[in-house]
């Protein structure tokens, strides 16, 4: 470090002589290690912001004794909601063949006034049919199938909705039949 020297430097006799001023230092060492130790002890403490995701419920392992067992369901309690390409949007209630009252197949746009709408009616419907059945708590079924022609978003738009109307029950199947390939190709 380059210090300034202050000593007396050739004058005469007459110049006071005055007393030689000391220039202060401040050492910053520790001020740096206890940073350090703070900018440490933070790092190690502070929790980092959790990603936030979807809970996801997967089935088990097959087994091989269980293979090509049906599971059976009201179909009172089931939607049906093919997604397609161009943010095509269809749903039916029941079987394609044999739809339940008012479960013929419709289409649908996405958001609040669209699918959202519908799911909220067909609970409140679904609620009403399991309580006059005596099994208030059997909710309702919604099965999506996406086709290979609609895009991410949409899966992820519906599963939203899923969310928000708080479906107990929804899974994702991507097998098709031809009768609901025909209906998402608008034949």
């Amino acid at each position: 470090m380059a210090e300034l020297n202050t000593g007396d430097g050739g004058g005469g006799k007459d110049k006071k002589v005055r007393s030689k001023k000391q220039n202060s230092k401040v050492d910053l060492t520790a001020m740096v290690d206890l940073a350090f130790l703070l900018i440490t002890f933070f790092m190690l403490t502070t929790t980092l912001s959790k990603p936030q995701s979807m809970n996801l419920g997967l089935p088990d392992k097959d087994d091989p004794n269980k293979k090509g067992q049906n599971i059976k369901v009201d179909e009172n309690r089931t939607m049906t909601i093919l997604l397609g390409d161009n943010d095509k949007l269809v749903r039916y209630v029941g079987l394609l063949a044999t739809p339940v009252a008012g479960g013929a197949p419709k289409e649908f746009t996405y958001g609040k006034e669209g699918i959202r709408k519908e799911l909220l009616l067909r609970k409140k419907a679904v609620l009403a049919y399991s309580t006059a059945k005596g099994k208030p708590k059997n909710g309702m079924i919604v099965i999506i199938k996406p086709s290979k022609k609609s895009n991410y978003r949409n899966l992820v738009d519906i599963l939203d909705e899923m969310a928000i109307v708080d479906v107990p029950t929804y899974a994702i199947v991507n097998e098709f039949s031809p009768e609901e390939q025909k209906l998402l190709e608008g034949k």
